[in-house]
C-alpha cells in the first residue's frame, strides 16, 4: 500500500520536471536565436502591416540568420511601419532593390523579416532603406493566393496612379494586382461605377520604377485560373510616349463572364453545324 503513493509522487514530479525542463529550453532557444552576434549596420524598411513582428526578430537570409529587428514604430502621419533592421556587418552586400517580407516560422510560430536579394549591382548602404516589402500575411490574404490571387510587393516609397474604364469589371476588388508580362507591378486603388457615363472606372496604383509603360497600352480584366480571382493585365503598346501620373489608359478590355463563353462557344458550334449541313447537301448536289 505505501509503494503507491510514493509512486504516484514520483510520477507527478518526472512530469512536472519535464515541462519545467521544456518551458526553459524554449525560452532559452528563443533568446538565444534573438541575440546579436556583433558588430552591424542598421537598414530601414517600411511595412503596410507588420502583424505580430516584435523587436529582436530574427532577420534571415535563404533561411539564415543575418540580423534582427531593431525597433518597430509607426510613422507620424502614415499608416505604415518604419522597421529598423540591424544587420551583421560581414552581410554588407546587399542589393538595394532586395524584397523585404515579414514570414512566420511554421504554422504558428513566431514572425521574421525575410529579405530576398535583388538584382541591383548596387548594395543598401548603412542608414539606407529596402523600398520593396511584403507585409505579414493576413488569413483572408493566404486564401486569396490560394485561389491564385497573386500579390506584388508593396513600393511605399513611391508610386503613380492611371485609371480605366470598363463596362464589366466582373468580381474585381480593391487590392487585385496589376501585372504586365505577368509579373505585378502595382495594385488595384479603388473600383467605382460613373452615374453619367455608366462604367466602371478603376484606379491603378503602378510603381514608380515601372514608369516606362507607352499611353497607348491597353488594359485587360483577367481571371487567373479556372476560378481564380480577377487581376488588371497591362498590354504595352507602341507608343514613344509614356504614362504619368493621372492618365487614363484609353483601350480595355472588360472581363469575360461565364455566360458570355458558353453563348460564343455555343454559337461557333453551331455556326460550324451548318457549315457541315451545307456542305454535305452541295456533296450529294452535285453527285446527282
Amino acid at each position: 500500500m505505501s509503494q503507491r503513493p510514493s509512486y504516484a509522487v514520483g510520477t507527478g514530479l518526472f512530469i512536472v520536471l519535464g515541462f519545467t525542463a521544456l518551458g526553459y529550453l524554449a525560452t532559452q532557444t528563443t533568446s538565444v536565436a534573438n541575440t546579436s552576434r556583433g558588430p552591424s549596420y542598421t537598414v530601414e524598411a517600411h511595412f503596410a502591416n507588420i502583424g505580430q513582428l516584435k523587436e529582436r526578430a530574427p532577420v534571415k537570409v535563404a533561411g539564415v540568420r543575418v540580423g534582427q529587428v531593431q525597433s518597430i514604430v509607426l510613422d507620424p502621419g502614415k499608416e505604415t511601419a518604419d522597421v529598423k533592421l540591424a544587420i551583421d556587418n560581414r552581410y554588407s552586400q546587399i542589393p538595394d532593390d532586395s524584397v523585404a517580407t515579414i514570414f512566420t516560422s511554421g504554422l504558428l510560430g513566431d514572425q521574421y523579416v525575410g529579405i530576398q536579394y535583388g538584382n541591383s549591382k548596387k548594395a543598401v548602404a548603412d542608414g539606407g532603406t529596402l523600398a520593396l516589402t511584403r507585409p505579414a500575411q493576413q488569413l483572408e490574404e493566404m486564401l486569396g493566393k490560394f485561389f491564385g490571387a497573386g500579390g506584388s510587393a508593396d513600393n511605399l516609397s513611391g508610386s503613380y496612379q492611371v485609371k480605366a474604364r470598363f463596362t464589366n469589371v466582373g468580381a474585381l476588388s480593391v487590392g487585385a494586382p496589376v501585372k504586365m508580362a505577368g509579373v505585378a507591378i502595382g495594385s488595384v486603388q479603388s473600383v467605382k461605377a460613373d452615374p453619367v457615363k455608366l462604367d466602371a472606372e478603376v484606379a491603378l496604383s503602378i510603381d514608380k520604377k515601372y514608369s516606362q509603360i507607352p499611353d497607348d497600352s491597353a488594359a485587360a480584366v483577367f481571371t487567373s485560373g479556372l476560378i481564380g480571382t480577377q487581376y488588371v493585365a497591362i498590354q504595352p503598346g507602341g507608343s514613344p510616349d509614356m504614362l504619368k501620373d493621372g492618365d487614363e489608359l484609353v483601350l480595355t478590355q472588360s472581363a469575360l463572364q461565364i455566360e458570355d463563353l458558353i453563348g460564343k462557344f455555343l454559337v461557333s458550334g453551331s455556326s460550324s453545324d451548318k457549315k457541315d449541313a451545307s456542305s454535305s447537301k452541295a456533296d450529294t448536289g452535285s453527285k446527282h
